[in-house]
């Protein structure tokens, strides 16, 4: 029989070994407040949310990412236009993406 998406089994083996304990703490606290049947659905969903996470776990160069980004290397981050959208960029006149408003929020 094979896995289904959702099964936390699968996921458990799916994740490296460092999150295997959050995921395991958070699948229990959902499992125990899914005794209230309308809470049912949050278990689904956070299956749902862990299986992606494992996906992102698995990629590549994910831990690299997660630290440019935590220590705001953004110079490390590519920028990818699909190149069906190339004449659509040039022809808007955008050629990178606007910085965000500032809201006073950096420092």
């Amino acid at each position: 029989m094979t896995a289904q998406p959702e099964d936390p089994s699968a996921i458990f083996e799916a994740l490296p070994p460092s999150p295997r304990a959050w995921f395991r703490a958070e699948y229990d606290e959902a499992l125990d407040a899914a005794h209230d049947l309308a809470r049912l659905k949050q278990v689904q969903a956070l299956l749902r949310q862990w299986r992606l996470r494992a996906i992102a776990y698995a990629r590549p160069g994910y831990e690299e990412a997660v630290q440019d980004a935590l220590q705001d290397r953004t110079e490390m981050f590519t920028r990818y236009t699909p190149p069906e959208w190339e004449g659509r960029v040039r022809r808007a006149g955008v050629l990178a993406a606007p910085e965000p408003p500032d809201h006073g929020l950096r420092r």
